[in-house]
């Protein structure tokens, strides 16, 4: 059963995961498994700011693709970047193929290799031409996917930090909340924003309802091949770690959005 959010995971969710003047107080498990399980409240608000950038635009005179430039840019400005980052040396770390200590290694440092770069290209373009095609379909469509699309990144966060999955290192964000979450209730949180996501769906239709909760699952069903995939390679999970299971949600999400 969810619980009313404490004031503590609040401040744990808005002042690790965007640059909102919150003033994180309390840094210990519980803190963080509150902070977790409020991830999709801070992705919802990360969103709703992206989705009112790209509409001023359009109502501004703006393209679509403009706007969709735009929305994309929010949630990299309002994160500074660092889920952006954490995707960059995930791709390096996996793509190194190098044992696990030499791969976490290539993954702290500060510079970014070609796989890196190659994931950011690709991952941004397929970001803004999807939203592109949203907003084509009309300006409620850009902001759905907008708002659901950062939404369901953060409820991939909420997903990773279950209990079960271990952390790679002994320190940094991930050794932090790595585990910190129940399963039962990543899981609720989860069902809870598939069904937030489908009833504002269903306020543009059956079809976009039905659309809008595949694009959640599936976002989240993305993110947990590659967190997977990570733990096997790296032992666990890392704050880049984190980054990549985020962007991958997203991107899934906003593709799932324009399909069909």
């Amino acid at each position: 059963m969810l619980r009313t959010p404490s004031p503590d995971g609040l401040r744990f969710a808005f002042g690790t995961f965007t640059v909102f003047p919150v003033e994180v107080t309390r840094w210990d498990r519980d803190a963080a498994r509150g902070g977790m399980l409020c991830a999709p409240l801070a992705g919802l608000a990360v969103g709703v700011a992206a989705a009112g950038t790209g509409l001023l635009l359009q109502f501004l005179g703006a393209g679509s693709l403009l706007a969709a430039v735009a929305t994309a840019a929010v949630p990299a400005l309002l994160t500074r970047g660092l889920h952006l980052d954490g995707l960059a040396d995930t791709a390096d770390g996996l793509g190194s193929g190098k044992p696990a200590e030499d791969a976490l290694r290539i993954m702290k440092q500060s510079d970014i290799g070609p796989f890196g770069v190659l994931a950011l290209l690709f991952t941004l373009l397929a970001q803004v031409a999807a939203l592109a095609q949203a907003y084509d379909g009309s300006w409620a469509r850009g902001a759905l996917a907008a708002v659901v699309s950062a939404t369901a990144a953060r409820l991939a966060l909420t997903a990773a930090a279950r209990a079960g999955v271990p952390a790679a290192r002994p320190e940094g964000l991930g050794a932090a909340v790595a585990g910190a979450v129940p399963a039962g209730g990543a899981w609720a949180v989860a069902a809870a924003v598939t069904l937030a996501g489908a009833t504002a769906g269903a306020c543009l239709g059956p079809y976009d309802a039905l659309r809008t909760a595949l694009a959640v699952v599936g976002g989240v069903a993305a993110a947990e091949l590659l967190l997977r995939h990570c733990v096997r390679r790296f032992g666990g999970v890392t704050g880049d770690v984190f980054g990549g299971v985020a962007e991958t949600a997203a991107t899934t999400a906003l593709v799932v959005l324009v399909l069909g």
